[in-house]
């Protein structure tokens, strides 16, 4: 699930059973959030803090996603609620630039992805 909220970019997953390698069956219970950037992640376990508890946040510098944390499913399905909730801009790119301090590389990044899935409703882009 990729989830891209006025805090910053963010992939989930299940997380891996075990020590976490590649190969290992997921845990269905608990739930990996990852970021490529550490100010996000930061920023999404202040907005949430009693949904994150002591958890720590990981460096992953080899990997696709350099900063990990993990979480049990349903704080991260109470996360998601809590964003949705607090909801009360009618632009999000806009709110997303003025939460960051205009952070202008997420902002410029979320104009690229909006324009990549504009594409989708065109005609004949099927």
């Amino acid at each position: 699930m990729w989830v891209f909220t006025k805090y910053g970019f963010y992939s989930a997953v299940c997380a891996r059973q075990g020590d976490g390698e590649h190969g290992q069956p997921v845990d269905t219970e608990k739930v990996m959030v990852r970021a490529r950037v550490r100010s996000h992640v930061e920023a999404l376990v202040n907005r949430c803090p009693s949904e994150f508890e002591s958890a720590e946040i990981v460096e992953t510098p080899m990997t696709d996603y350099a900063f990990r944390v993990f979480l049990p499913k349903p704080a991260w399905c109470r996360v998601l609620a809590s964003l949705a909730d607090e909801m009360d801009y009618d632009n999000f790119k806009n709110e997303a630039g003025q939460s960051l301090g205009h952070e202008s590389s997420y902002v410029n990044a979320l104009h690229d992805v909006w324009q990549v899935m504009h594409r989708l409703q065109r005609p004949g882009s099927e």
